[in-house]
């Protein structure tokens, strides 16, 4: 078994081969990849985190895509993580990285991980974090996270970016389903992508009435979130949206960096909260397998004895002290 003092210091040096290696076992939940975790965080932090979400089918890989191609002429290095559907057989993510974003896969300056959700909702998997560590130890300049397009579960994305990117296209009815979701509030960056489609202008144009009606209620030192039109199967408007992306980074580093430190605080704060609710849930697991204790419960809620409420509260209330 290796050493995770080792395995951190191959990462840190940039070997690919020990990051790959790393993040399968991490993605497979192995014990001794988050003991290498411990050894790699203080390496982290110089990364810009960028995450990209919307509904189904408005073109976030081939934007990622885009954005890996500008970021890699101007000689930044990227990390990727797609989030994708899992195969109902092979519980793997259904779309690889490489028929996405191909032309990426021999470079060295590009390391795409593609990840299969496993069940899980909000647009993140369990393990993308523990990745998007991985990538930031290893010293890549931009971390881009393309989420599931699952709709309005898509708002945990920005809990992890430093810049929050929302995809919508014209003629789906997206602008609204983003107010409605909420994802109107979490998107620093709005992009209408497939802009030669009929009513691109029009959703362009209800999307900063929707900001500028917001303005009033906010901070007027607080960023204003901008929106941009692109075809991203072209390139159009790219360029425009890097220099978006790049606009946002620096505003995130006024003032010594105040508003980067509030937003690195969501995302130390989600991680620390779903590593708690995964440590909590696994251990009383464990517990209550003991002596046959889950199945007992579970007998008396099937014959009404007891109600799964109380049922858990007696549990937390024995194991961790709560109430």
């Amino acid at each position: 078994m290796e050493d995770p003092r080792e395995v951190a210091e191959l990462v840190v040096s940039g070997n690919v081969r020990a990051a790959a290696r790393l993040i399968r076992d991490l993605d497979d939940g192995l014990p001794r990849a988050r003991e290498v975790l411990k050894h790699l965080y203080p390496k982290t932090g110089r990364a810009h985190i960028v995450g990209l979400t919307g509904s189904p089918g408005v073109g976030k890989s081939t934007l990622t895509d885009r954005i890996i191609q500008h970021l890699r002429a101007a000689g930044q290095t990227v990390g990727v993580v797609a989030v994708d559907p899992t195969s109902p057989f092979s519980g793997g993510a259904i779309l690889g990285d490489r028929i996405r974003m191909q032309r990426h896969a021999t470079d060295e300056g590009v390391f795409i991980r593609s990840l299969a959700t496993r069940g899980h909702f909000g647009g993140l998997t369990a393990s993308a974090r523990a990745i998007l560590t991985v990538l930031d130890a290893m010293g890549k300049d931009y971390l881009l996270v393309e989420t599931v397009g699952v709709g309005q579960d898509e708002v945990e994305v920005a809990a992890t970016a430093y810049t929050t990117i929302v995809v919508t296209v014209p003629g789906l009815g997206d602008d609204i389903q983003a107010l409605k979701a909420g994802l109107l509030e979490v998107a620093d960056i709005l992009v209408v992508n497939k802009a030669d489609r009929e009513g691109a202008e029009r959703t362009l144009q209800d999307l900063l009435l929707m900001l500028d009606m917001r303005k009033s209620a906010h901070d007027p030192l607080a960023w204003q979130p901008k929106v941009y039109l692109t075809r991203a199967k072209d390139g159009e408007g790219v360029g425009e949206l890097m220099a978006g992306i790049r606009e946002h980074q620096a505003f995130l580093a006024r003032e010594g960096g105040r508003a980067l430190r509030v937003a690195r605080r969501k995302q130390v704060r989600q991680e620390l909260l779903e590593l708690l609710k995964e440590g909590i849930f696994s251990r009383l697991v464990a517990r209550l397998g003991q002596n046959g204790q889950l199945e007992a419960l579970l007998d008396d809620i099937l014959d009404r004895r007891l109600d799964p409420y109380s049922a858990s509260e007696e549990v937390l209330t024995r194991y961790l002290r709560l109430g």
